[in-house]
């Protein structure tokens, strides 16, 4: 019953894992983290990301045009662009790792010990690959709000709003963080059904009686 529950732990944390690594990494290179629809021209929507800003018209047409200048965004998109590059590293890292600590997996099946540390090891890759995603997505969110809701610019001026990159991060980094925890109580469990190791018990040692001899049977105790 524990080996089929670690099992289908393994199994899920791994697609959970796997989807949201994929996703975080459609999530870093789509311009589509913010959206700008302009009322004097409604047949065109701006999309912006971490590398180029496109325009789509209504006609189909899209054209991009990359950032001029890294030094020259904004500090949380300058950031975000590392920490995405980070979580897409950390995610291919812990697929790597967990893959080989898998039960299912042949892979130094004579080392339990190894299997489980790399099952850990690959599940804290996750987790820390979902804390990058997540932590770039909200602050790009965030101030996405504040100046959505800022009083001081005029209410003419266009405003940015969520992208479906957005919405897209935040299922990524849920999935990644999700798919590493149950990577990791896995192989906690992993440990627990470990049996343990035998121990070397020694043969008990007969008193050797003063003078150095062995004691013997008393004949008169002898039967013939």
């Amino acid at each position: 019953m524990v080996g089929s529950w670690r099992a289908k732990a393994q199994a899920g944390g791994m697609l959970l894992a796997i989807l949201g690594w994929v996703s975080s990494c459609v999530t870093t290179f789509v311009p589509l983290w913010k959206s700008l629809s302009l009322d004097l021209n409604e047949l065109e929507v701006w999309t912006m990301g971490l590398w180029q800003v496109c325009i789509a018209r209504e006609e189909g047409a899209v054209e991009c045009r990359a950032h001029s200048s890294f030094l020259a965004l904004p500090p949380e998109l300058r950031i975000s662009r590392l920490l995405m590059c980070l979580s897409n590293g950390l995610g291919l890292l812990g697929c790597l790792l967990a893959a080989l600590g898998l039960e299912g997996w042949r892979a130094f099946e004579d080392k339990p010990g190894l299997k489980r540390w790399l099952l850990l090891a690959g599940g804290a890759a996750f987790g820390t690959a979902g804390m990058a995603t997540l932590a770039p997505i909200s602050w790009v969110a965030y101030n996405t709000v504040l100046d959505f809701w800022d009083d001081t610019v005029p209410d003419i001026v266009p405003r940015w709003e969520f992208g479906e990159a957005t919405f897209l991060g935040w299922f990524a980094g849920a999935f990644l963080a999700t798919g590493g925890l149950l990577l990791a109580c896995s192989a906690r469990s992993m440990r627990t059904a470990m049996p343990p190791a035998p121990t070397c018990r020694q043969p008990p040692t007969t008193r050797v009686a003063a003078g150095g001899r062995h004691p013997h049977p008393k004949t008169t105790d002898l039967v013939i």
